[in-house]
């Protein structure tokens, strides 16, 4: 019976306590927050989510589709995302373990009785109280810290998506710059033939000869440094997708492909909602915060519970006899008296830590509005750029084929004509570059905005 009060007095006091905790509780920073992007449409529904539009409905390419849906599946950074999201679970697991009691069972068997360890099988539990909420703070920490692993996973998932598509889209850049180059590459060889004859032949001058030779060379030395830039591009989506680097499967060109051109652009601070790299900042942050309780928590004095029940006899044979039986339970406290200002430094360090967090945090949502500002203006800028060089390609065709019909019917040197296919050419070129960067921008508006990536 005395024993029994024991217990009952040791648990009222693992009860009682649980309400105390020391340390900061968590308050979220103020952040600026204007009413709307400078860029941004401003008849555009605020209260819309592009989290809402889901990544596949951006492209019209199955193919572009399938190499990312292999990304997902198979890129090591992802996969090194998601291991380390594991590792954040099993970490909350051991910090909530820590709130409850730890039972452990003991057992030894001596052959000689006059040796100075009797007999024994024990089962024993040991507790320390959580009085000032170090468990419970640490336990928040980790939570954080496993919700930050979750929004970078999807840092890198949205990485990975946008990598392979823009990637593809250079691909298909260089592609058609390799037609448009092989095209202009024949176009001059055929007019080389057609000079070399009429030089022979002493219509020309061997000027108009080594001219278009020379651009004939210009050509085909374009060919393979194109050439090595695809080959360095597929080996590039082949890492992203996790194979062996080899060809890449072709889609649609550029020109075909199709991307939403608008998306809901809400207001700045919706970005905390959307932005996992922002997310995942404020969750550091949290973690930063509950941290310093820990530490401080650690400067007061630790309340423990002990509890043994079991056997122990000098004699084997008489172990298990009600003789043997015995069983305790305690209780204890220990604290930190003089060590010098270390208990107070490891707060001060938290407390650093935690700031240090906080203003990465507030930095990350800066950035994030600036992306958006910047990704919305690219997306206006590089469209009207696009209008004007496509014009321009327009022009320049045109002004190719009068400056040729005019050198062969004798009104002007083959230097205009030369001069008209090159800037044909570069405006061609020009153009092809411009596609592909619009095609990206959008995606790179659709990534800051906190797109649908999950």
């Amino acid at each position: 019976m005395k024993n029994l009060k024991l217990i009952v007095a040791v648990l009222l006091i693992a009860v009682f306590p649980f309400g105390c905790m020391v340390g900061p509780k968590y308050v979220k920073p103020e952040q600026p927050k204007p009413e709307s992007f400078l860029y941004g449409d401003h008849t555009t529904d605020t209260t819309a989510s592009v989290r809402m539009i889901k990544w596949s409905t951006l492209f019209n390419d199955p193919v572009l589709i399938g190499l990312i849906e292999k990304g997902i599946q198979n890129n090591f950074d992802l996969q090194i995302a998601i291991s380390r999201l594991e590792q954040a679970k099993a970490n909350l697991g051991v910090a909530k373990a820590d709130l409850y009691p730890a039972f452990q069972y003991s057992g030894q068997v001596n052959t000689a009785e006059t040796f100075m360890q009797p007999n024994s099988a024990f089962a024993n539990m040991s507790w320390e109280l959580d009085f000032w909420g170090k468990y419970r703070h640490q336990s928040k920490a980790f939570q954080a810290e496993l919700l930050a692993s979750d929004e970078a996973r999807k840092v890198v998932l949205s990485d990975v998506i946008s990598n392979i598509a823009i990637s593809y889209f250079e691909l298909r850049d260089f592609d058609n710059q390799l037609e448009i180059t092989i095209h202009t590459l024949e176009t001059r060889q055929k007019a080389y033939d057609i000079i070399n004859e009429r030089f022979k032949s002493g219509y020309v001058a061997e000027l108009d000869k080594v001219q278009i030779e020379q651009q004939v060379a210009i050509a085909e030395a374009n060919i393979p440094a194109i050439k090595r830039q695809i080959t360095a591009l597929e080996n590039s989506i082949s890492i992203l997708i996790g194979k062996v680097p080899g060809p890449i499967e072709r889609g649609k060109t550029n020109s075909e492909l199709l991307i939403m051109t608008t998306f809901p652009t809400s207001v700045p601070s919706a970005l905390l909602e959307n932005r996992p790299d922002v997310k995942a900042a404020e969750f550091l942050y949290q973690s930063a915060n509950e941290r310093i309780g820990v530490a401080q928590a650690m400067r007061y004095p630790s309340f423990n519970i002990a509890a043994l029940a079991g056997f122990t006899s000098v004699m084997v044979g008489d172990l298990f006899d009600s003789g043997s039986y015995l069983q305790n339970a305690g209780a204890g406290v220990t604290g930190p008296i003089f060590n010098f200002g270390k208990n107070k430094r490891r707060v001060d360090v938290n407390r650093q830590i935690a700031i240090e967090r906080k203003l990465t945090f507030q930095r990350a949502y800066l950035t994030a509005i600036s992306e958006v500002e910047n990704s919305l203006q690219n997306v206006a800028m590089y469209k009207e750029e696009w209008a004007a060089r496509n014009r321009q390609v327009i022009a320049a065709q045109t002004n190719y084929d009068l400056s040729n019909a005019r050198y062969y019917n004798g009104y002007v040197s083959y230097l205009e004509v030369l001069d008209a296919q090159r800037s044909l050419f570069e405006a061609q070129l020009s153009l092809s570059q411009l596609t592909q960067k619009q095609l990206s921008s959008m995606i790179q508006l659709y990534k800051a905005l906190g797109g649908g990536w999950f």
